[in-house]
């Protein structure tokens, strides 16, 4: 198989469909922090948004300006974040990190959707863009934290 073929093959209607699900960006009206991270290899581009309550995210925006990749792994970010510690964000971001350089299994619930991903691991100039959006949202997160 070609590279080009794989890399169509890697962009899958799970993936896509992903895509469809993250929300017009809206911002927040009074975010505790905010936080804009950049892959330098594609120019994908993610910015958070996030209010804390008692150590757990109460409320969260993202823009995503990525390829279907980094979409993807927004979206899943996205729908579960709501109600998570930094632990548990960053638990993920490990995770995902894993499951992209080492091979290993898929992040834990509730990130499991990230799975659809796993095809990247072979495409490393794509890694970048995949981890945005949780390394964006720990960041936030944590800053928020300390302000808390």
């Amino acid at each position: 198989m070609s590279a080009d073929s794989d890399l169509m093959q890697l962009y899958s209607s799970k993936i896509l469909a992903l895509t469809a699900t993250i929300p017009d960006f809206k911002h927040l009206e009074n975010p505790q922090a905010t936080v804009k991270r950049r892959s330098p290899l594609c120019g994908s581009t993610v910015l958070v948004e996030v209010n804390i309550h008692d150590g757990i995210v109460s409320e969260f925006a993202q823009q995503v300006r990525a390829c279907a990749l980094g979409q993807a792994a927004a979206a899943v970010v996205g729908s579960v974040v709501i109600g998570l510690t930094l632990e548990q964000i960053d638990q993920a971001r490990d995770e995902l990190n894993n499951m992209l350089t080492q091979g290993a299994p898929a992040p834990n619930p509730p990130f499991e959707q990230l799975h659809v991903l796993q095809p990247a691991r072979d495409f490393k100039n794509r890694h970048a863009s995949i981890m945005l959006s949780l390394e964006a949202t720990s960041e936030a997160v944590s800053i928020a934290s300390r302000a808390e």
